[in-house]
């Protein structure tokens, strides 16, 4: 699992069905200290997250799809939390 702040919302006009009445998000990764990490990834939401908020990233296929109750799918990456804090230790 990966900390993502989503930048925005995605659109596509033609899609697999198992993305179907589903709501994509485009997020970009952050490290533990919520400092851009670089990279990004297009996630379904599943927690109606909104532009700017920091959310958790389940960033495995079979985990994602297993959420969704498909067995095959173009499915990566799902949007599973939305973060309200961020607590590391030092070390």
């Amino acid at each position: 699992m990966r900390l993502a702040r989503v930048s925005g919302t995605v659109v596509s006009t033609f899609n697999s069905p198992i993305f179907d009445g589903q709501r994509m998000l485009l997020c970009d990764y952050l490290n533990p200290d919520g400092e851009l990490a670089g990279g990004y990834v297009i996630a379904v939401d599943v927690v109606s997250a909104a532009p700017g908020e920091t959310v958790l990233i389940l960033d495995e296929g079979t985990g994602a799809r297993q959420i969704m109750d498909v067995s095959s799918g173009p499915i990566r990456a799902m949007v599973v939390a939305i973060i309200d804090q961020v607590a590391v230790e030092p070390s």
